[in-house]
């Protein structure tokens, strides 16, 4: 017997979809709300309702920033912030990720990738693994380098490191993301 979907939605969130009755304060505290497609009160709804496909396929889910100010303004102790991920988990399962936000999906898995392997972002390699991975049909010397010149800039202001560190146990950062993974 297939579960309805806000129990799924319920399950990755770690909250209940169904408590929210639409007062609309997690929207009227979203930062990004404006440049929405649909306001974070309505995924709420849409999860409520078990149409799960058009909220995994809005732009609103990727422009969620987890601020968490929905989460906290929620009078119902309901997680639209924990809704939002979850959302974006489930389109990443679905294959409902628009074009728009491929590079977005690309980047993250990268950025955790690197940080799983090295316990401490290696800035380098994370641009280079981005950049082969967006760029798989357009990898280029311009493309690769579009970026250096800021490169002074950053060093210059320690955010840019050639050569990063790494963390010497990395079995307990392969213990956190197994945890995560398992979650």
């Amino acid at each position: 017997m297939n579960r309805p979907a806000w129990e799924i939605v319920d399950e990755l969130a770690h909250t209940r979809v169904e408590d929210c009755y639409q007062c609309g304060k997690c929207t009227a505290g979203c930062p990004m709300a404006d440049v929405m497609d649909l306001m974070p009160n309505q995924i709420l709804r849409l999860a409520q309702l078990g149409e799960i496909g058009s909220a995994t396929s809005s732009a609103a889910i990727w422009l969620c920033v987890s601020c968490q100010t929905c989460t906290e303004r929620c009078p119902k102790n309901v997680d639209p912030a924990g809704v939002m991920d979850a959302m974006r988990q489930l389109s990443l399962r679905r294959g409902d990720a628009s074009d728009r936000v491929r590079r977005t999906i690309v980047f993250q898995k990268a950025f955790l990738d690197n940080i799983k392997r090295n316990g401490r972002l290696r800035e380098l390699e994370l641009i280079g693994q981005f950049k082969a991975q967006a760029f798989a049909g357009d990898v280029s010397i311009p493309r690769l380098l579009e970026n250096a010149l800021l490169a002074p800039k950053m060093m210059q202001r320690h955010k840019l490191h050639f050569t990063g560190e790494r963390v010497r146990d990395r079995g307990v950062v392969r213990r956190i993301f197994e945890r995560c993974m398992d979650e």
